[in-house]
């Protein structure tokens, strides 16, 4: 089977866990290994130890194995170690490779038992070694110590699981001998992953402390809980020859001689014992490889292809090549260029699906944001009229006039208009900050030349920042143009003008019947009658419409119906107290002559959802010439009801400028929202793209000397040199896989283990003294198997005997390479399959 590649299948996937524990990318490949699990204190490192014939591990109570340990055990003809974390040290005494181990350890989990998932990797050369890879992971524990958190359980299965439950991880089960076999943790975590037995195999320890009159044969005959690979037993130094350090080779010796002299055991003693557990794992783990190898190489296959172009650059590197970093710069910044106008100006590919960045941002503030602030400004109603009349009193003097001044109206526009200074300033700063970001996310790209990532970054952001000042002095010089001249010619102002004197018209001329198509509709919504009676209903909700002359009310918003038209001569508005049972705000229209305003009704309730909603009203029925109930405006603080007179003159005036300022501020308001975006992107956004295509490179060139500019992170230099050296292992890998899998065959897992035999024998009754007896777990059958000295057989049934089918058992399954785990020899791979004996029926 071509043994010479088989032998450098081990060695090879240590050299690729090394290659990508440093690149920390182990996840990616699910390389072919052996996990060692088991309980705290069942002797797995006992176990790995006398694999090493070597003491190396930390030893004390409680939890000592903290990290995952990746051993490496590697045939050579010198002995030391290696750690990944310490390249290039080797260690010859094993005394500093356990210090090592426990500096290492407390160095990521701290000096008081905590864990940690991330690995130790340790290689191990030795001429007493079989090639072999192990994970020592930590053991299962129940009660935290120290430091460990609550759910140090948890956290410790969490751990074991992410290396078994990975589908080419062999499963090294340990359990003591001295305790139930049935309660294993370790073989209820195998199960849990591994429920069909293909990747666990089981090892028994401390069969030397067993009470006596007991053993663990029905166990390492594969009886008790059969596994597909079986069970192997080993025997370890005891804590006292631990502490008396007996030497491990020494103690292999007594492991031999104490299966060879136990009478449960010599029938299978080569089978049992340390350097049988080694050729066991080492052709598993072979031919577990082996059965890998077609996904294996496609894993490979596609690593390859994926750094394959990344390799390619770096094959003619040369780090002080000037004509090289001529070129990289170059290649930079245009990289850096077309970056930054393609998140501006939109494109297809690389596009974020997260969040809003770019021109699509700016987008957003211009016609979202700035639109917005603009609307934010909304005037404060009464504050507005209280200036304009203040305004009127002022133009007048002490004379008494008789028109609205146009210097009220002017000073009111001009103080209005100087006040979207906030907005349009505020919107050059948040566009500023978006192409800052911008330019963050497009020097990313540069990352490998640190110097020239942050000059690039550097330079840019300051010449955002001195397009900002004078994108911001064009903003006041805008504001300052409207304010220098208002334009009262304007074609839109001047329709509304019409519309507002004829309303002003109606106002100074009251009882004139206009044609409901020239009459000006103030407001629209929803009102809620309130006094309307009991009889009747109660309070209901109409669709009210205020215009210049009336308040109508509908059954709806259609306007088809009408329920009344209340005309608005003489009403006043007046404040009612909110009751305690009702959760609307209300105030009430009342006829200043005493008069019923509606129906029966001296007063007409009209409720809304909110305060705001009542003040709005109120406003509204003002520009219609309803005014507020004087005694009502008394009570406002401070005195501030002589901010208005009932001079009905002077209202009217106060109504026809406070028209004009809104006609005249939707027009400032719509040039402004389309200037503002205009400006900012020709004395902003334009001028940064010319600056980067035209300017930046000279920038690079006066700020900094080339050769500093262009030198690489040391964080680059190690990728390039970890990527070739994958490339390298890569390729390695799979011309030796390449040359394996042509002159190989595939083996077989271990066939299932049928115990229903054991089920069958548990359930029946006890055998009557005329009934032949049938084989049990206590009445071994007797027959022997060829080979293997006095172990027992179970016997051939009869023809009529109804026994079910012989089991597989240790040393009677055919000798493939993975058969050893059930109790046969280690057979060498060449070697042809010898069928099972056959079972007469």
């Amino acid at each position: 089977l071509g043994g010479g590649g088989m032998e450098g299948l081990i060695p090879l996937v240590n050299r690729l866990q090394d290659a990508f524990a440093a690149l920390g990318q182990n996840c990616l490949l699910d390389l072919p290994q052996i996990a060692v699990v088991g309980g705290q204190s069942a002797g797995k490192s006992s176990v790995l130890e006398n694999c090493v014939s070597r003491d190396f591990l930390p030893r004390g109570s409680g939890i000592v194995t903290r990290r995952p340990l990746v051993l490496q055990l590697i045939t050579a003809k010198t002995e030391y170690a290696e750690f990944l974390h310490c390249k290039g040290k080797k260690f010859t005494d094993f005394d500093e490779v356990r210090q090592e181990i426990e500096v290492e350890t407390d160095r990521v989990t701290g000096m008081n038992k905590g864990i940690s998932s991330v690995p130790i990797n340790l290689r191990i050369y030795s001429p007493h070694v079989l090639s072999l890879t192990l994970i020592d992971l930590p053991g299962i524990t129940k009660v935290p110590v120290g430091d460990q958190p609550p759910d140090i359980e948890q956290q410790i299965r969490d751990m074991i699981m992410q290396f078994i439950s990975r589908e080419n991880c062999l499963i090294l089960a340990v359990t003591p001998a001295n305790t139930d076999l049935a309660n294993s943790d370790a073989l209820k975590l195998a199960k849990e992953v591994d429920p069909q037995g293909l990747r666990t195999i089981g090892v028994i320890t401390k069969l030397d402390l067993m009470d006596e009159g007991t053993d663990a044969r029905e166990v390492l005959e594969n009886k008790l809980l059969p596994l597909r690979r079986g069970y192997i037993g080993v025997v370890n130094r005891s804590q006292k020859d631990i502490d008396g350090k007996k030497d491990i080779k020494a103690a292999l010796l007594a492991e031999r001689k104490f299966f060879l002299s136990h009478p449960s055991y010599r029938h299978m003693a080569d089978r049992m014992g340390t350097p049988y557990l080694q050729k066991v794992l080492n052709q598993q783990l072979t031919n577990h490889i082996r059965d890998t190898l077609p996904a294996f190489r496609s894993k490979l296959q596609s690593q390859l292809l994926s750094i394959e172009h990344e390799v390619e650059v770096y094959k003619n590197f040369r780090p002080e090549d000037p004509t090289r970093k001529t070129k990289a710069l170059l290649q930079m910044v245009q990289q850096f260029s077309v970056d930054f106008e393609k998140r501006i100006e939109g494109s297809g590919d690389q596009v974020d699906t997260l969040e809003l960045s770019g021109g699509a941002k700016i987008n957003r503030i211009f016609h979202e944001r700035f639109p917005f602030e603009l609307v934010k400004m909304e005037f404060n109603e009464k504050e507005l009229r209280r200036e304009i009349s203040y305004a009127i009193k002022n133009i007048h003097g002490i004379r008494t006039g008789l028109f609205t001044p146009d210097m009220a109206f002017e000073a009111i526009v001009k103080k209005q208009i100087v006040k979207l200074k906030g907005p349009c300033l505020k919107s050059v700063d948040l566009v500023m900050q978006e192409l800052i970001n911008t330019v963050k996310k497009c020097t990313k790209k540069l990352a490998t030349y640190p110097r020239l990532c942050e000059e690039t970054e550097r330079i840019v952001a300051g010449y955002i920042r001195e397009r900002e000042e004078k994108t911001k002095d064009q903003m006041l010089l805008l504001i300052d143009i409207q304010v220098s001249y208002i334009n009262t010619n304007h074609e839109d102002f001047i329709e509304n003008v019409s519309e507002i004197k004829l309303h002003f018209c109606n106002l100074l001329f009251q009882g004139t019947n206009l044609p409901p198509s020239r009459q000006i509709v103030i407001r629209k919504g929803w009102l809620t009658i309130n006094n309307i009676g009991i009889m009747k209903g109660g309070s209901k909700e109409y669709w009210f419409v205020l215009t210049a002359e009336s308040l109508s009310w509908y059954k709806d918003d259609e306007e088809k119906e009408k329920k009344y038209m209340l005309p608005l001569d003489n009403l006043k508005v007046r404040d009612v107290e909110k009751s305690f049972m009702s959760s609307k705000h209300i105030f009430a229209l009342f006829n200043t002559e005493q008069r019923n305003v509606y129906k029966d009704y001296r007063f007409l309730e009209l409720a809304c959802d909110s305060q705001e909603e009542v003040d709005s009203w109120k406003a509204s029925l003002l520009r219609a010439g309803v005014y507020p109930d004087k005694s009502s405006t008394e009570t406002e603080e401070n005195g501030q009801a002589d901010n208005f007179s009932m001079d009905p003159q002077l209202e009217r005036q106060v109504e026809t400028i406070r028209n004009l300022v809104d006609s005249y501020m939707s027009i400032i308001n719509k040039c402004i929202r389309d200037l503002i975006p205009k400006t900012i992107m020709h004395l902003m956004i334009n001028n940064v793209k010319e600056f980067i295509n035209a300017e930046l490179l000279a920038h690079l060139y006066s700020s900094e000397d080339q050769n500093t500019l262009m030198e690489e992170s040391a964080e680059q230099a190690q990728r390039r040199d970890e990527t070739l050296r994958m490339y390298q292992a890569l390729k390695e890998a799979l011309a030796i896989i390449g040359d394996i899998s042509t002159s190989t065959v595939s083996t077989p897992a271990p066939p299932p283990v049928d115990d229903s035999w054991l089920q069958q024998a548990r359930r029946s009754p006890p055998p009557s003294p005329s009934t032949p007896r049938r084989p049990t777990l206590n009445n071994p059958p007797t027959r022997p198997l060829s080979g293997r000295g006095p172990a027992p057989a179970i016997p051939s049934p009869g023809p009529q005997s109804g026994a079910p089918p012989v089991p597989f058992r240790p040393g009677a399954l055919p000798p493939f390479p993975s058969a050893e785990a059930h109790g046969g020899p280690p057979q060498v791979p060449s070697r042809p399959s010898r069928a099972p004996p056959s079972v007469p029926r």
